[in-house]
């Protein structure tokens, strides 16, 4: 299989994740997430799809660099490739707790480990191929905001 259908696969596999996540948020967006106190350093709604959208697609092109490498590090590929799928299932997990549950204090216990299974894939990543380890940094990042900002709306609405 080449690089670019490996690449493919997970981008399809990725953006699934997403688009399930978004199935839960999107009712709460439009009725709950408007009557909670957030912190003024709140992102306007209409910017989260294109920032995850996109950090989907450096997922997946992570990922996809990843799994091509399988043949020359099998059992390091397969265990990074592990916590990668662990880090994307916690990834939907959180957005079932803060919009599903509604329960901002449970999503904000999950995203650290979240934050921490990422820096791990990152960690594995790294080692194997460079670039994929580096196409993971702005997710790191953005789920380090993600989680100031959950700690905020739990603080402010506890």
């Amino acid at each position: 299989m080449s690089k670019i259908v490996k690449i493919a696969i997970a981008l399809i596999v990725c953006l699934v994740v997403g688009y399930s996540a978004s199935i839960v948020t999107r009712p709460s967006v439009e009725t709950w997430y408007p009557t909670i106190t957030k912190p003024i350093f709140n992102p306007p709604n209409w910017i989260f799809m294109p920032v995850w959208t996109s950090l989907y697609i450096l997922m997946a092109v992570a990922a996809g660099l990843v799994w091509d490498k399988i043949k020359e590090a099998n059992e390091e590929v397969k265990k990074a490739l592990g916590f990668f799928i662990i880090q994307l299932t916690l990834n939907a997990v959180w957005s079932y707790l803060f919009f599903g549950l509604k329960n901002p204090m449970l999503a904000l216990i999950e995203i650290v480990i979240l934050w921490l299974m990422i820096y791990e894939t990152y960690l594995k990543f790294v080692k194997i191929n460079k670039i994929a380890g580096y196409l993971l940094i702005p997710y790191l990042a953005w789920v380090g905001f993600a989680t100031i900002l959950n700690a905020s709306i739990w603080w402010l609405n506890k």
